[in-house]
């Protein structure tokens, strides 16, 4: 496959405008595919951005504009002091059909993730989460999604895919895939309780917005979990970003939307990172475009702060701690890294029962789920994640 086939490069009007801007800037220091010298070699990049020119089947009609209108916030700002060369490989094409910008999605995902190259998706409705995670269909593992999201979008499953029904797809849909599921930021009011039951029953993990506002760190050990990520910008409160018509008063903030960004690029397992429904048409004064440039950022700076620690590290680099619960009916081992000092915790599969749940042995936790099983209360990591190998 050729990646130029599916991607038009970057609008030479856009790096014109840029061509003065500082040395250490985003615009002179990605490497682009422009018109003239074509698509960049990416033997070497680690990551890239990729826009996607589609806004059918969701109501953010404009949102196939969302790359280009970001870039223009991105470009000017500085890089950190950052080891890590990122590229710019333009936008993927609109299909004749929608089926073809997933299928094209698909594609072009897959041959980065098999470069070792992170994709940042600029989409388009976050219905593109389906191509971005059918990728890894040929990748011969299991996937941990998670979703920054106000809602669950299981829609109607009998309707063509959609931004609404996209979960339904990734559920139901052959080759099964997915291992766990985690919804970060969903707002109950728009949320039904039998999609609310159904995740429950599903052992998935679900967090109210209300879970992590006074304490964001918490959200760093599910997007730890993480192996792709993808962020419907309805997820940031309407006064952080107003570039959006599914948007509510309540939600993140937009220096939470920068910290869970963040903590998504700092985790070792995120291979894909997409923020999606941004809608240039109904923002303000580009201030939503402004907060995705920033999110982007923050994601570029965790992935080059990550420490290397897990799935990579030998246990040796580990502090073991063993707590028994219920006087030794479950006995749960810890583990904390002398890199990072984040948590893990042994699942103990039986591999001869699940021999494709071996990179889901240590699930990432927090010092608190330490401190609560020497309490004697059993971490909910822990059950759901026992749960799901039975």
């Amino acid at each position: 496959m050729i990646l130029q086939d599916f991607l038009a490069p970057v609008r030479q009007s856009i790096l014109d405008s840029f061509a003065g801007h500082h040395d250490q800037s985003w615009a002179r220091q990605l490497v682009v595919h422009t018109e003239l010298e074509g698509l960049p070699d990416i033997s070497n990049v680690q990551l890239a951005l990729l826009g996607v020119m589609e806004d059918r089947g969701t109501t953010n009609k404009g949102s196939a504009d969302a790359a280009d209108k970001v870039r223009e916030y991105l470009y000017p700002l500085f890089l950190g002091k950052w080891d890590s060369p990122i590229a710019d490989l333009g936008n993927i094409y609109k299909g004749e059909k929608l089926e073809d910008t997933l299928v094209a999605v698909k594609e072009v995902c897959y041959q980065l993730y098999k470069n070792n190259t992170i994709p940042i998706i600029i989409g388009g409705g976050q219905h593109l989460t389906y191509g971005q995670y059918r990728a890894y269909d040929n990748m011969e593992q299991t996937v941990n999604l998670v979703c920054i999201d106000s809602r669950f979008d299981l829609g109607n499953q009998n309707e063509k895919l959609n931004s609404q029904n996209f979960l339904s797809s990734v559920i139901l849909k052959k080759p099964y895939i997915l291992f766990n599921y985690s919804n970060i930021g969903y707002q109950t009011y728009f949320t039904n309780q039998e999609e609310i039951d159904l995740m429950e029953r599903m052992y998935f993990d679900t967090f109210r917005v209300g879970s992590f506002r006074n304490n964001i760190v918490e959200a760093e050990p599910v997007l730890r979990d993480a192996d792709m990520v993808s962020f419907d910008i309805s997820a940031v409160r309407q006064s952080d970003a107003p570039g959006n018509l599914t948007h509510s008063p309540n939600g993140f903030s937009g220096e939470e939307a920068c910290a869970l960004s963040r903590y998504s690029g700092i985790s070792d397992k995120v291979t894909s990172f997409g923020i999606y429904e941004y809608n240039p048409t109904v923002d303000q004064d580009g201030r939503t475009a402004h907060l995705v440039a920033q999110m982007i950022w923050y994601f570029a700076e965790g992935f080059n702060s990550r420490k290397g620690d897990y799935p990579f590290a030998s246990k040796n680099d580990y502090q073991k701690f063993t707590v028994l619960i219920n006087e030794g009916e479950h006995e749960l081992v810890f583990y904390k890294s002398h890199l990072s000092e984040r948590w893990w915790i042994e699942i103990p599969f039986n591999e001869s029962i699940a021999p494709t749940l071996d990179r889901h042995k240590l699930i990432p936790c927090s010092y608190q789920d330490y401190l609560k099983a020497c309490e004697n209360d059993l971490p909910l990591r822990w059950w759901k994640a026992m749960k799901k190998a039975i």
